[in-house]
């Protein structure tokens, strides 16, 4: 099993791979994850996910938590993960959360 920085890399590695459909900008950069928390339940990893949305009306608001949800299939892993989205509108989120390349992509910096 490996470590949970290691683990935690992973997850963050996927999330990058997950794009706003409206926005060219995974959403880990655009700041929509809010935090990673992993820990060990018995046999089971389980990592709960922090995120939000651009906005509370997005229209693909499930699509984004079920591909959030799906990387726990991606990751070769040698025990059994288990991810939780936890879908969270406070604090709201905003331009400044966003990363640098992010900012960048969008021709805002």
């Amino acid at each position: 099993m490996m470590g949970y920085e290691s683990l935690k890399e992973k997850i963050i590695e996927k999330l990058r791979e997950i794009y706003d459909p409206e926005i060219p900008v995974n959403i880990y950069d655009l700041g929509l994850i809010y935090g990673v928390e992993c820990q060990k339940q018995g046999e089971i990893t389980e990592c709960l996910i922090t995120m939000t949305l651009t906005s509370a009306a997005c229209p693909v608001s499930e699509s984004l938590v079920d591909q959030v949800k799906n990387i726990q299939y991606l990751i070769e892993d040698e025990g059994i993960l288990q991810l939780y989205p936890e879908l969270v509108f406070d604090p709201p989120w905003n331009q400044d959360k966003m990363s640098e390349d992010a900012k960048l992509a969008l021709g805002m910096l």
